[in-house]
């Protein structure tokens, strides 16, 4: 096969809906920790929101100095075997570590149950990363063109918004009384999700492996130093990192906000699944439309679109429940909607960055793929560590077992501000940053 018939190659129906089958378990992992894990501390835990906060962005900080060194890892087993399989299957055990995670001994309250929760964060957190960097390289890897790279994300999207939404909402509702027993019995749900679509992606990165093509990363310097200058060294790559880094904080904060939201705002804590459902659910829906969008005005004018979007909708929720109830889904909806352009075009500009690398022969699809998953890694902690710290500084009051705690106005304005104003400032930062981004006219 030819250079130009490899780059025309066309991902089959079939294989590429295996391979983003893993999305909808993985989409499990993204949602559950950072929906319920800081509301499951301060409300049921009886932890601190500093130290809640510091509960969630220590595993965080430990998996982004993991996430390079498994992409050099990923690297090296691509090399002597020809795919990057071996490395996933400890995705296997991503359950385990969830069900640990939520099930916390009944005599630990406050910090203890704290550390308790943040060490099998930190073990669960490994087992994504060992599926998760290798998972994420595939559209790298395979011989296919601009276009092309897009759709494979597309409908690796499609179907993590399947599983975020599906968290998003099933999660809620199965712990509704707050109680220590409904946490694990839901970790035990999503485990099993987990483990079988992790062994249906398995099945279909190997067979789009086969029928794309397979594209050997190259045999440069294997150190993880080396691995982080070079992906670092790339202007338009760190751009995208850097504006990622700030989309991802916004996300998972506005994220884990939502439970705090529902209840201390909008006073009912039932709309956390209504809410959660009208941000993931246009996803599945306008993802399709992003990509038609990117192949008229090119993926870097879509992302700008879709930050500039959620800022709008940020700004807008500033006032509370001054507003209809119905008009605050409205413009959760139109979140979700930035969201899934958020999400597709920034991860699909990741796989042309490695090729505009590989032109310039230093291709390294595993190395650009761990410093990318450990950013949006960091990203995932930070939101909710910011929002922790907002509610600490307006004087949140934790709680044990999910019992009625009174909040002053301070902390019910922390509330407010910290899921509107915070993730307007940072994602307009992010906006900035991107805006400089030239990886588009370089593709």
């Amino acid at each position: 096969m030819t250079t130009t018939e490899q780059e025309t190659a066309r991902a089959g129906n079939l294989p590429l809906v295996q391979y983003a089958t893993g999305s909808l378990g993985m989409g499990a992992w993204v949602t559950v920790p950072g929906l319920l894990l800081l509301y499951f501390l301060t409300n049921t835990l009886g932890v601190t929101p500093l130290v809640a906060g510091l509960a969630l962005l220590v595993p965080k900080v430990i998996d982004a100095v993991i996430h390079p060194v498994f992409g050099t890892l990923s690297d090296r087993e691509a090399r002597g075997r020809g795919h990057r399989r071996g490395m996933m299957r400890w995705g296997l055990l991503l359950g385990l570590a969830m069900v640990a995670m939520f099930t916390v001994p009944g005599g630990l309250h406050g910090t203890p149950a704290a550390l308790w929760v943040a060490g099998f964060y930190i073990i669960g957190n490994l087992c994504f990363a060992a599926f998760q960097v290798p998972y994420l390289t595939t559209s790298s890897d395979l011989h296919v063109g601009y276009h092309e790279r897009t759709r494979v994300f597309m409908v690796r999207m499609v179907l993590l918004t399947v599983g975020l939404l599906a968290a998003g909402v099933v999660a809620p509702i199965l712990v509704a009384d707050e109680q220590r027993d409904s946490y694990t019995r839901m970790a035990l749900v999503f485990a099993v999700v987990m483990a079988a679509t992790a062994l249906v992606a398995l099945r279909g990165v190997r067979r789009l492996n086969a029928t794309c093509g397979f594209r050997e990363p190259a045999a440069h310097s294997q150190s993880v130093l080396a691995d982080l200058r070079l992906a670092w060294a790339d202007r338009d790559f760190r751009l995208l990192v850097i504006s990622y880094l700030f989309t991802g904080a916004t996300t998972h904060l506005v994220l884990a906000a939502v439970p705090f939201y529902a209840e201390h705002v909008l006073g009912r804590s039932g709309l956390t699944a209504v809410l959660m459902g009208a941000f993931l659910g246009p996803a599945m829906v306008t993802s399709p439309l992003w990509l038609r969008l990117s192949r008229r005005i090119g993926k870097q004018r879509g992302l700008l679109l879709a930050q500039a979007l959620f800022v709008l909708g940020t700004v807008t929720l500033v006032v509370g429940d001054r507003i209809p109830t119905a008009l605050t889904v409205v413009v959760v909806v139109l979140l979700g909607t930035s969201f899934a352009g958020l999400q597709l075009l920034a991860f699909s500009m990741v796989p042309d960055a490695v090729a505009a690398a590989e032109r310039r022969r230093e291709s390294r699809a595993g190395a650009y793929t761990g410093v990318w998953t450990a950013t949006e890694a960091v990203g995932t902690a930070v939101g909710p560590y910011v929002y922790s710290a907002v509610l600490a500084v307006g004087g949140f009051a934790a709680a044990v077992d999910g019992e009625s705690v009174p909040q002053t106005a301070g902390a019910v304005d922390a509330v407010l501000v910290g899921f509107t104003v915070v993730p307007a400032v940072l994602m307009s930062i992010a906006w900035l940053v991107q805006r400089r981004c030239a990886l588009d006219r370089a593709a």
